[in-house]
């Protein structure tokens, strides 16, 4: 296959993509969002910029080239070896026409590879797509079995309570704690009691909703701890109807507690996340067919494909996906469906994340270069729910690698590159991407 096939090929995701999420996948309006913005106004009725909520990042590209060394190789344009072999062959057309057969040979060879770099090139970052193994925790709906992870706490204790817990870091979100009502399912966790795999180190969780129950089901879980009273006979409990009736009977207290944690669902009653048919990961491993490579119960564990990409300042960051809204998109990467979600475009709980369709070929969802997110575990402005960001080149042919959100800005202010919100279905698009460190 020579190399401009090799570039078909990569970009070939891109229309499979666009088809399954509609014409409507990119809209034409400006990055515009702020808190307490209602979903019917987020868009061009407000003069709020779209790059983390207008905050200017330090550095920008020249700022990381200093600090890491990288530079832009430019292409040697395709005129410039037409105008050399043209001379050549006035200069030579009757004495050396072997030659010249042999150098035009030459000079489509090197037409071809400087045509694959005109056409963007391609950024194919090492390790871009990697396995991460994540334990699970069991819980209880409606009398069933619920198997969860828990990647992002809003509260300091928490994540450190639960990181120490399951052997496996739990990343700080103090955004999580803005999330409206609306984009939150209950979740009931015992104190006391039987002994066993809950956060607090006794009886699994109680959820109020599954996938299956698509219109109310949250992977973002607010809490109420469940204390047994002296004197009541401690027993396991496995629906919420079992918990209220134990309130009754005046066995147990009830307290809801300021925190949200993000406790995706892998395995309910009703289902299960898909599970990816062909394992074998590659940098160039399309995002559809699911995130899921392994459902392990008795070992408790799950694997996932964790994506790279750019952190706001430019340094590595890894995330997986594990559900989406609208349904489109959602289908097409294989995770689960959440509308609730959708009531954080708005939100200061969700925060952006930039992803490129068209420019420079490479490993981001759609083909080309990977995306850059506005902040990045250890930020205060972290959290797990991204809004997306659409980034255009206004001349995909003189795409450039952007890697921080610097670079955004300042080719945005230059013109350069235009940012829209996505709104696939014509629908707010909010995806749970938790960051994680896949090799811990």
């Amino acid at each position: 296959m020579n190399k401009s096939l090799r570039i078909i090929a990569i970009l070939a995701i891109l229309p499979l993509f666009a088809t399954g999420l509609g014409t409507d996948y990119f809209s034409g309006v400006d990055a515009l969002k702020s808190k307490g913005t209602s979903t019917s106004q987020y868009g061009s009725s407000t003069d709020i910029c779209g790059l983390d909520f207008c905050s200017n990042y330090p550095g920008g590209r020249a700022g990381w080239e200093t600090d890491q060394g990288s530079a832009t190789t430019p292409v040697t344009p395709v005129e410039e070896e037409h105008m050399e072999k043209e001379s050549m062959e006035e200069t030579h057309e009757e004495e050396h026409m072997e030659k010249e057969h042999m150098e035009k040979e030459s000079m489509e060879e090197t037409h071809e590879e400087l045509t694959e770099e005109d056409l963007g090139s391609v950024l194919r970052l090492s390790r871009a797509n990697v396995p991460a193994t994540i334990p699970l925790h069991q819980g209880f709906y409606d009398g069933g079995d619920v198997y969860y992870i828990i990647t992002d706490s809003s509260d300091p204790t928490h994540a450190n309570v639960i990181t120490e817990n399951q052997g496996w870091k739990v990343e700080l979100a103090p955004l999580l704690k803005n999330a409206p009502e609306e984009a939150l399912s209950k979740t009931y966790m015992f104190l006391n009691g039987i002994e066993g795999d809950g956060v607090h180190g006794y009886q699994g969780e109680i959820f109020t909703s599954t996938p299956a129950q698509e219109d109310i089901y949250s992977a973002l879980t607010s809490h109420v701890h469940v204390t047994w009273n002296e004197g009541a006979t401690p027993r396991i409990l496995d629906s919420e109807a079992m918990v209220m009736e134990a309130v009754d009977n005046g066995e147990i207290q009830l307290a809801e507690i300021d925190v949200v944690l993000n406790m995706p669902q892998i395995v309910w009653p009703e289902g299960q996340m898909m599970v990816k048919e062909d394992k074998t990961l590659t940098d160039t491993t399309p995002y559809g067919g699911g995130q899921v490579l392994d459902i392990n119960t008795e070992e408790m564990e799950v694997t996932f494909i964790a994506h790279r990409g750019w952190g706001p300042d430019g340094r590595t960051i890894y995330y997986i996906v594990t559900d989406a809204t609208p349904s489109g998109p959602a289908g097409m990467m294989g995770v689960v469906s959440s509308p609730t979600s959708a009531s954080l475009i708005a939100n200061s709980a969700a925060v952006d994340l930039y992803q490129f369709k068209n420019g420079i070929a490479g490993t981001g969802p759609l083909g080309f270069q990977p995306g850059i997110a506005a902040g990045a575990p250890g930020d205060e402005n972290y959290s797990p729910m991204w809004r997306i960001f659409m980034t255009g080149w206004a001349d995909p042919g003189s795409a450039q690698v952007l890697e921080t959100i610097g670079d955004l800005n300042a080719y945005q202010d230059a013109g350069l590159i235009d940012i829209g919100i996505a709104r696939p279905m014509d629908s707010d698009h909010i995806v749970n991407c938790p960051f994680i460190d896949p090799f811990q």
